[in-house]
């Protein structure tokens, strides 16, 4: 498994980050490689809620795996090539009063050997990129266009 993160500071509260994540389906609203977003299931947010995502011509499912209100979320990317076992992306929020670290974490796997490896390597850095953009995106939102 090969592990990539990011990290920005948010100068806002951890509430009004995690407010903007729990909006599970509005990815789009902030994230720049994200053309549209819309949820899927009938859950709204927590364990389970399922999102359909336009990035390019790639159309993917995520799917909450993990929700700790105000800390951490996670969710398994659907959608991608075969040779790769699994995805995940993993937001965790360090409250610092009026600001917010934001680390994003993706795990990709794509098998043990060595070949496998190289793939999960080389998509990892695509996701790393991915994800500086998102956090870009939504520290510009919460702080550029939000009181």
């Amino acid at each position: 498994m090969v592990e990539v993160s990011d990290v920005v500071i948010i100068d806002r509260p951890s509430h009004t980050v995690w407010a903007e994540l729990a909006r599970f389906g509005a990815i789009s609203r902030w994230a720049p490689p994200v053309d549209h977003s819309c949820l899927v299931s009938s859950s709204l947010a927590g364990v389970g809620a399922v999102r359909r995502v336009q990035v390019g011509r790639n159309a993917l499912l995520e799917r909450i795996v993990a929700w700790e209100p105000g800390r951490h979320l996670a969710y398994n990317i659907e959608g991608l090539p075969p040779v790769l076992r699994s995805v995940t992306n993993h937001w965790f929020l360090d409250d610092q009063g009026n600001r917010t670290l934001v680390t994003i974490t993706s795990a990709v796997d794509a098998g043990p050997r060595p070949p496998q490896q190289l793939i999960a390597r080389g998509f990892g850095k695509i996701l790393g990129k991915g994800s500086r953009e998102m956090l870009r995106g939504l520290k510009h939102y919460l702080e550029e266009t939000s009181p």
